[in-house]
């Protein structure tokens, strides 16, 4: 009896209750030097680690173009060239100012910086690091954005 109600729960009720995952948007910033790739990475305002800059939608924006702002905001990108596909999406657990932990999927844009500034909205807020791919990947807390590192 319990197993056919576990396997009414995991295949009906469960599946019903559960909210749909959250979009937000970011940039994947790269910058060329000679045969090297290196990727800017930012810390989060809350905890520190290491993520790249991301956000939620921005009312009269695209996707990218928001992924952009992000860029600006987070990490000082004040010029770049910005792909209009995505390179790829990762999923993480978001906790809100409630407290309350929400399923996000982030769809991930790539820009290639080409002017970065010391004065941005959240420079006081936040460290900013150049790292190459594979490190990058070992410093990111996510699955899904280890892998987009590691194709580049």
């Amino acid at each position: 009896m319990v197993r056919h109600l576990r396997g009414v729960w995991d295949s009906y009720l469960s599946p019903m209750l559960q909210r749909p995952k959250r979009l937000q948007v970011a940039a994947l910033c790269y910058r060329d030097r000679g045969d090297d790739r290196e990727v800017l990475l930012v810390t989060s305002r809350d905890t520190g680690r290491w993520i790249i800059p991301k956000g939620w939608p921005i009312r009269g924006l695209s996707s990218p173009e928001a992924a952009m702002q992000e860029a600006w905001e987070e990490a000082g990108v004040s010029d770049g060239h910005l792909e209009t596909e995505s390179i790829g999406t990762y999923t993480y657990d978001k906790t809100l100012r409630s407290g309350l932990p929400v399923a996000v999927e982030t769809l991930v844009y790539s820009v290639e910086v080409e002017n970065l500034v010391e004065d941005f909205p959240e420079a006081q807020e936040r460290r900013r690091k150049w790292v190459s791919p594979s490190d990058a990947a070992g410093l990111v807390r996510e699955s899904e954005l280890k892998s987009i590192f590691r194709t580049l």
